[in-house]
Order: C-alpha cells, then sequence, then structure tokens
C-alpha cells in the first residue's frame, strides 16, 4: 500500500520521470517485443521500435529506440537516448523527439525537459511556456508549480497558469500541484495550505502533511502523530496517526501505535486499530491480518473470512477482490471466496494467482493452466509456468518456449507446431 505522506520536494515528479520510463528490449526468452494496449502493437525491427494496429495497420514506423505504452492516448519514444517525444494513437509526433525528458498531457499542456530546463508545449507541440524553470510540476487545477531563479541568486516557486503568467511573486521553498481545491505549501520546513487565491488558508505550521483527497480530507502533524482534518481546516481526530493510505468505500486506513485500522471521513475508528497489516477497501471488503494469519472484513468490520488463513505466495495480491473473487489460502493450498467469504471455486491449487481480465492462472498437480471466474477450465494444466493477462495477452512456457496467447485462447506468438491451445490435451 502506498504511504501518501508529503514531504518531498514537488519536483519529484518531474525528475521521477526518466525513472518511470520504460525501455521494452527485445529478449527472445521472454518475448516481450510485442505486447497490445487498447489495440495497439508494438512492433520491432533490428533495434529499433514501431507500433501498429491490430488489423496489421502501421501507425509508427519502427524507427524509435526505445517505446513506452500508450497512457491516455499518448506514448513516450525515443530516437535517441536523449531524444524523447510524444506520439498520439495515429502515430503523430504530437511533441517532437528533441527533448531530454517530457510527460504526459495535463490540461493541454505537456511538462518538457532539456539542458536543465523545463517548459511546456501545447499538443501541437509548438512551445507555449519557454523552458526557463529550474523545476516544475504538471498542471492541475490550472496552475502549475515551479521553481524560479531569483536575481539575488536565491530560489523561490510559485505557481503559473496555463499561459505562464505568475500568480504571485515567487516565495516559498517547495509547492505541491492543486488538488481538491487547495495547494500544498512549505516555508522554513513546515507545510500548510492556500487556495487559488493565493490565501494561506492553512498556516504553515506542521512538519508533515499528506496529498488532500475525498474532496478535502487530509492528515497533518508531527512524524510522531498526524490528525485527520476536513474542508474547514479543523482536526477531527487527535493527532495520534503516523500512516495513511487515502480513502475507499468511505474507510481511511490508519496507523496508530504500531497497529492498522481504519476511519470513516468524519474521523471515527469505525474498525479499530487491531491488526498488524490491512490493504485499502475495494467492492466493501477489505484484507486484515494478525500476526500470521488472513482474514476479510467489511465496511462495519464485520468478518467476511474468518482470520484463520495464511499468505505464503510472493506471486501474487491475497485476500482482496479480483472479478468480484478474492484469492486466499489454507492448509498450503489456495483457492477463491465470493463477496460474502463462501468458497466460489472449489478446486484447491497449489499455486495461483489473482483474477485478471476475467481469468486467472493457477498450478494443478504441477501444470498450469486458466480458468474463468465459474471455476471453468480456459485453458487445460499444460504448462511449466502461466503469466496473468495484460492488455489481452499472457505469457506461457510450454514445450521449452515461451509463447504468448490471446484472450480467445490462440497462440499469437512462437506458435510452430500448435494448433488450437484450447483443444490441447495431456
Amino acid at each position: 500500500m502506498k504511504h501518501i505522506i508529503t514531504s518531498l520536494v514537488f519536483m519529484a515528479l518531474v525528475l521521477s520521470l526518466r525513472a518511470q520510463e520504460v525501455r521494452y528490449d527485445y529478449d527472445e526468452q521472454c518475448g516481450c517485443d510485442i505486447f497490445f494496449v487498447d489495440g495497439i502493437e508494438t512492433t520491432r525491427d533490428g533495434d529499433r521500435y514501431g507500433f501498429r494496429r491490430e488489423d496489421g495497420t502501421v501507425i509508427a514506423p519502427n524507427i524509435y529506440l526505445y517505446v513506452g505504452q500508450f497512457t491516455d492516448g499518448y506514448c513516450k519514444v525515443y530516437l535517441e537516448e536523449d531524444q524523447v517525444g510524444l506520439i498520439d494513437r495515429d502515430g503523430r509526433q504530437v511533441v517532437p523527439c528533441i527533448y531530454h525528458g517530457v510527460d504526459f498531457p495535463s490540461e493541454g499542456r505537456v511538462l518538457v525537459y532539456k539542458d536543465g530546463l523545463f517548459g511546456f508545449t501545447d499538443l501541437d507541440g509548438n512551445v507555449v511556456i519557454p523552458l526557463q524553470y529550474l523545476q516544475a510540476g504538471a498542471f492541475q487545477e490550472g496552475c502549475a508549480p515551479v521553481l524560479v531563479a531569483l536575481d539575488s541568486g536565491q530560489r523561490a516557486c510559485t505557481f503559473i497558469d496555463t499561459m505562464g503568467r505568475q500568480l504571485f511573486t515567487p516565495q516559498y521553498e517547495n509547492l505541491q500541484p492543486y488538488s481538491c481545491g487547495y495547494a500544498m505549501i512549505r516555508q522554513n520546513h513546515r507545510w500548510g495550505l492556500m487556495d487559488h487565491a493565493g490565501r494561506v488558508a492553512l498556516p504553515m505550521a506542521y512538519g508533515m502533511m499528506t496529498d488532500l483527497f475525498a474532496d478535502t480530507l487530509f492528515f497533518a502533524g508531527e512524524e510522531t502523530g498526524m490528525a485527520l482534518f476536513d474542508a474547514r481546516m479543523k482536526p477531527l481526530t487527535p493527532a495520534v496517526y503516523t500512516w495513511t493510505g487515502g480513502m475507499q468505500d468511505g474507510r481511511i486506513p490508519v496507523q496508530r501505535d504500531g497497529k492498522y485500522g481504519f476511519l470513516d471521513r468524519y474521523g471515527r475508528e469505525v474498525i479499530p486499530c487491531i491488526y498488524d497489516a490491512v490493504s485499502l477497501f475495494g467492492l466493501g471488503r477489505a484484507m486484515v491480518s494478525q500476526g500470521d494469519r488472513y482474514g476479510i472484513v467489511d465496511t462495519a468490520g464485520r468478518t467476511v473470512l474468518p482470520m484463520e488463513y495464511e499468505c505464503h505466495s510472493a506471486k501474487a495480491e491475497m485476500y482482496v477482490y479480483r472479478d468480484s473473487l478474492a484469492l486466499v489460502q489454507k492448509d498450503g493450498k489456495m483457492f477463491y471466496v465470493d463477496l460474502d467469504g463462501n468458497v466460489a471455486i472449489p478446486l484447491y491449487f497449489s499455486d495461483a494467482y489473482q483474477f485478471s481480465e476475467g481469468l486467472a492462472s493457477v498450478c494443478y498437480n504441477g501444470r498450469w493452466g486458466y480458468i474463468d471466474t465459474h471455476g471453468d477450465v480456459f485453458l487445460p494444466f499444460v504448462f511449466d509456468i502461466a503469466s496473468p493477462y495484460q492488455w489481452g495477452r499472457a505469457e506461457v512456457y510450454y514445450n521449452g518456449e515461451i509463447r504468448k496467447v490471446d484472450k480467445k485462447g490462440r497462440c499469437v506468438k512462437n506458435c510452430k507446431g500448435i494448433i488450437a491451445w484450447r483443444d490441447w490435451t495431456e
């Protein structure tokens, strides 16, 4: 689970771009040169990559040294190590490959980086805010945080609008992008909040603060403990919580005195802090554990699955629901339960993954196959290993070869000698 306490400078979002950019090298052993995202396939020719649609129509020739994956209709592509840009689903270079770093579009602007400076282009690649900032963050709620070099040789932060106009004179040591109508501001290592008019809504008096969530809830305090605040900037709880994880299904996971539980949006501890670990809620259910035993509770803290189950597998996220089923383990065997905690798929597997795209890879009698959410066998137990589905494809190891299978059970890579995957018998 993600720890949402924020104490990093706002440029972390930008500087992490380069760490997040994924290089998809061709590897014959894993067959990872081709993958699909929303009907677009990665292609390869030598050491260069491109894209085509699933019907074979080429949308980008194999000219790129590295490619990412499409996100909200855009993909990062590299002509060379230090020449990155963006293409859209038609293969058009929305941002030309002339930058050292590029972000995905946000509010009609694209954050770009070159020669140590940050700026913004529009969705046609035109520079609308010159590369002049020492650091910058993406636009949110009409504003972007930037770090400016002052004439005095000092540095300070301000916000700019989508045309590059400063909202106020640079003065803060740190800013976070706006969220839920407020921006986190820091001065002298203390955090507070600013509204869209530039007024300080919460004094800069806190050593630690979380991002805002669920409209206007947030935690603020010190390392020894934080309180939950509401939109009135008033604390709803004592400053006793040292970990939070956002809110799902109206419940906020928290840590107090080394144990975990859940608050509601009013700060009431509706599920007491008695657990050694918890998950976020999903479909009204959350994983809880005490010692080496695991169970599932609902949003009222009622037991859905008794705390008498195990978790010895490192392969799968367990006790959380995917496709309305949760993978659980007992007496060394894995199976699936429904939202009421009843056994939905009664076969007991020696290993398994969570459901993904309506299918799960499971191991039975030492061999892997796939089942659907009804427990019916989709692909028989003939594989040495089988991955979960992602973007309509899965990888299986069969007869010494890594092969790929689609959602219809057809082999789509390294298929020599294979007639019909779903008709295999062993």
